[in-house]
């Protein structure tokens, strides 16, 4: 987690300030900022997705480890298509549109 800056933000004009202790080098550039609950939302955010890319990752796996049995080409190829329709889903792309046939 980041460290915070308490600063204070004019409720018409939105200009910031966060007095600190000058040692006489000081030069203004500009910055962007983005609110403490925005940068909150964006974290959980972030969170979620990686939570939901490493489950799709650990379904996904198991098409590089899959290898049929002989004669059972087809029920796996089949089975597997079910897995990657359940993975996508994880993903939140719709299978319809990447899956043929």
């Amino acid at each position: 987690m980041a460290d915070w800056i308490e600063a204070w933000q004019c409720v018409g004009c939105g200009k910031i300030e966060a007095p600190q202790p000058c040692i006489g080098v000081c030069r203004d550039r500009r910055i962007l900022m983005v609110g403490k609950e925005e940068h909150e939302r964006v974290l959980a955010e972030a969170a979620a997705l990686r939570i939901r890319l490493a489950r799709a990752h650990a379904m996904l796996q198991r098409f590089g480890l899959a290898k049929p049995h002989e004669g059972q080409w087809e029920r796996s190829w089949q089975a597997l298509q079910v897995e990657l329709r359940e993975a996508l889903a994880v993903l939140g792309t719709a299978p319809e549109s990447t899956m043929h046939g």
